[in-house]
């Protein structure tokens, strides 16, 4: 029998467990991007050097090696180009080119929650500076700048005056790889918002997380997730609106099979709101997270699929006791000295995955490329999460010395 040969996009960390996963399966696994030294490449059975962003050229590399399946998991910038990739050669796609290449786009996707009768921010995109400056009177305050295309809250600023306005933007505009950027209310929390995985069959959603994303307000960006934790702080009656909003999503724009990351919240009005859906992984070992708290494997099931395998049984399971994901980060640049973990942390260390040594450089936290490694954690009671969720920084502490002058900060 013909070995089926899996193309993914990307070569991060975040892509083992998929090429551990496709090697269990017996797939050959093939990894692609134009950054040789990334990780992944020394796990995958071919490396070939293409730009992701490029579906021409990712169609090309394809075709060469006349692949079973491609996707892009948890890797934002190939979404689009695997979906391309899907439609021109046949394979197990994820739906639609056209509705993915909506939801890879935060202008178009705005645009499409708004027509169809979504809870949605106001929100505007724009193609330069100067035209947001031009109309700088439309924008209330607080408002969050972000690039239209770019994942891991790289260049994403809340914006709370007029004076931070052009600043932020360039911000946007430089991390954009189509340089164009949205602006649109910031839409404040009750609770925690949610950044989690699901999973459609056949266009039905069979699985739908929420989690409690937590924020570490001394962080360069204090935007980019710092921790996570199971369950969510929604109520079994907004999960079940979420649920169906989601659906309602899910068979307008016509999709497939496919693992999602979503982010939800809930407004101080009290309504429900999907703000991101992408057609793929999320970052973070989101799915592995899933498969800590509920037993449930999304990342073999959307590996077996992408190559027209039977999916097996994916069912809705809540977590099963109280998780925590810590993502390690250091909050000033310099040389990494070492991690001190509270002694008081209260909870149980399922794991440790740290991606640094000493001396070497590490950045202040403006985005999830900026995390140097993840840590799971267990709590036997609610009092212990919700001590160690109030104050996720304290509990790992990332010392780094300054370049140049060797005096360790915290």
């Amino acid at each position: 029998m013909k070995q089926k040969k899996i193309m993914l996009l990307g070569g991060i960390r975040y892509l083992l467990p998929v090429i551990e996963a496709a090697h269990k399966e017996g797939y050959y696994v093939i990894t692609v991007d134009n950054v040789p030294g990334n990780v992944a490449h020394r796990y995958s059975d071919e490396y070939m050097n293409v730009s992701i962003v490029d579906k021409e050229a990712v169609l090309l590399a394809a075709q060469s090696r006349n692949i079973d399946g491609i996707m892009s998991f948890g890797v934002d910038p190939g979404v689009v180009s695997a979906a391309y990739v899907q439609s021109r050669m046949g394979l197990p796609a994820f739906g639609p080119f056209e509705s993915v290449r909506i939801l890879q786009n935060k202008d178009l996707f705005r645009d499409f929650l708004r027509q169809h009768g979504f809870n949605v921010p106001k929100a505007k995109a724009y193609s330069s500076v100067a035209e947001l400056m031009a109309d700088r009177d439309w924008v209330n305050y607080p408002s969050i700048v972000k690039p239209t295309d770019s994942a891991g809250s790289k260049g994403v600023t809340k914006v709370s005056s007029p004076s931070q306005l052009e600043m932020a933007a360039k911000v946007a505009f430089e991390k954009s790889i189509s340089k164009h950027i949205i602006v649109e209310e910031f839409i404040y929390p009750v609770g925690c918002p949610s950044d989690s995985d699901c999973f459609t069959i056949d266009g039905r959603l069979v699985f739908a997380n929420f989690n409690a994303q937590r924020f570490d307000a001394s962080a360069a960006n204090p935007f980019s997730p710092a921790a996570y934790t199971w369950p969510s702080t929604f109520t079994p009656q907004q999960q079940e609106y979420l649920r169906s909003e989601l659906q309602r999503l899910i068979t307008l724009l016509g999709l497939k099979t496919n693992v999602y990351n979503v982010e939800t919240r809930i407004g101080a009005d009290g309504r429900p709101y999907i703000m991101e859906f992408t057609p793929r992984g999320g970052g973070n070992r989101l799915s592995e997270m899933i498969r800590y708290a509920t037993g449930v494997d999304l990342i073999t099931a959307m590996t077996r699929y992408i190559v027209g395998d039977a999916v097996g049984q994916i069912a809705q399971r809540e977590p099963d006791g109280l998780w925590a994901e810590v993502i390690l980060h250091a909050n000033r640049s310099g040389r990494y000295r070492e991690m001190a973990i509270a002694e008081d942390l209260g909870a149980e260390i399922v794991e440790t995955d740290l991606w640094v040594e000493p001396g070497d450089r590490v950045n202040a936290f403006n985005g999830a490329n900026d995390a140097i490694g993840t840590a799971i954690l267990r709590f036997g009671n609610e009092a212990d999460m919700e001590r160690f969720a109030a104050d996720t920084a304290r509990w790992f502490n990332i010392v780094v010395d300054p370049d140049g002058d060797g005096v360790p900060t915290e």
